[in-house]
């Protein structure tokens, strides 16, 4: 059943596919301490379900498997670079359509596959339900938590979604990948805020990605100018992985590649009313941040790479309707002004 079931998933373009119970995580008591010191920052939806996350039958009773699977969006670097300077910098993940949206159709149709070689209960989660998904594809052998608390696989280093279908099915479990991060400390080195506060623990309160993703409301001024030019997201400590040199391409989610955010255009970014935001970003992650969060990072970013041209177009971003827009606005045109002046 394992066989047919892995063969389905190569078929419907998964790249990998593997095996565990439905036991709870071994990280379980980690996961719990982090919360209780609050590292999750407003992420209070992971409080919200945290006793399922540590017990999938609260979740699913019966579970006896979960199927762990990977995808690949690693794609290969343009030589092209933008002769702009002032350009953002979008996590390599978002440089695609939703990954919840492509995965999802196919996942639907890998938990029907399974329901039909056996009556059983499935439910299927593409980054959505509440389990520790980067501990049981761990467990499943996907590949192995770093020390910047992400999954690297070695096979596709770390540029990898993860999905799971949780099974009634009872699956003989495969063997659980060890964790090869050495005496290595490159990631923990290459964060700009110091998120990764000691191996294998990540304050999301510093982390770039929740500032300028998961953070609704302002910045804290002490992280703006580490953030860069970065506009949604950070592949810093995924980047520095020395793991990556065996990523390899996917097939699933090349042909959904949006090449036109790899290096957006800061000043055209900001000049977007909510109808051209949603019409730029629609079937994206981005969009989910909606433009009041997007822009706000623009103006980061432009305080931080910005010159004396930026000035004009974050005045009028001063008078933006959006209260959150107009501060950071604000602030960039004041680092700007500031720089030109030594």
């Amino acid at each position: 059943m394992k066989e047919l079931l892995r063969q389905r998933a190569r078929e419907l373009a998964f790249d990998d596919c593997r095996f565990t119970t439905a036991a709870p995580p071994a990280s379980a008591p980690q996961f719990q301490k982090w919360l209780g010191e609050k590292q999750n920052g407003e992420m209070t939806w992971i409080e919200r379900n945290a006793e399922k996350r540590v017990d999938l039958q609260k979740i699913l009773p019966g579970a006896k498997s979960v199927i762990c699977l990977a995808v690949s969006y690693q794609v290969k670097d343009s030589e092209v670079r933008s002769q702009k300077s002032k350009v953002g910098q979008v996590a390599r993940y978002a440089q695609f359509a939703d990954y919840h949206d492509v995965l999802a159709d196919r996942l639907k149709t890998l938990a029907a596959f399974a329901n039909s070689l056996a009556d059983c209960k499935v439910l299927w989660y593409v980054d959505t339900g509440p389990v520790l998904e980067r501990d049981l594809a761990q467990r499943a052998g996907l590949g192995f938590v770093g020390k910047h608390t992400n999954l690297i696989s070695r096979r596709f280093g770390n540029w990898i979604f993860l999905a799971e279908i949780l099974t009634t099915l009872d699956l003989e479990p495969d063997t659980p990948e060890k964790n090869h991060c050495g005496s290595c400390t490159r990631c923990l080195t290459s964060c700009p805020t110091n998120a990764i506060t000691a191996p294998f623990t990540l304050d999301a309160r510093k982390c770039i990605s929740y500032l300028t993703i998961e953070l609704k409301g302002s910045i804290p001024v002490e992280f703006r100018r580490a953030i860069g030019n970065r506009i949604y997201g950070c592949d810093d400590c995924l980047s520095a992985c020395p793991w990556n040199r065996f990523a390899r391409e996917g097939s699933m989610m090349k042909p959904h590649e949006r090449t036109d955010l790899a290096q957006p255009d800061l000043l055209e970014l900001l000049r977007l009313d909510d109808n051209g935001f949603n019409k730029k970003f629609s079937g994206t992650p981005m969009l989910r941040t909606k433009r009041r969060g997007v822009l706000r990072n623009v103006c980061v970013a432009l305080g931080n790479v910005g010159d004396e041209s930026a000035l004009p177009a974050l005045e009028k971003a001063t008078r933006d309707h959006e209260p959150l827009i107009t501060e950071h606005a604000r602030w960039a045109m004041e680092e700007i002004t500031s720089r030109c002046r030594k």
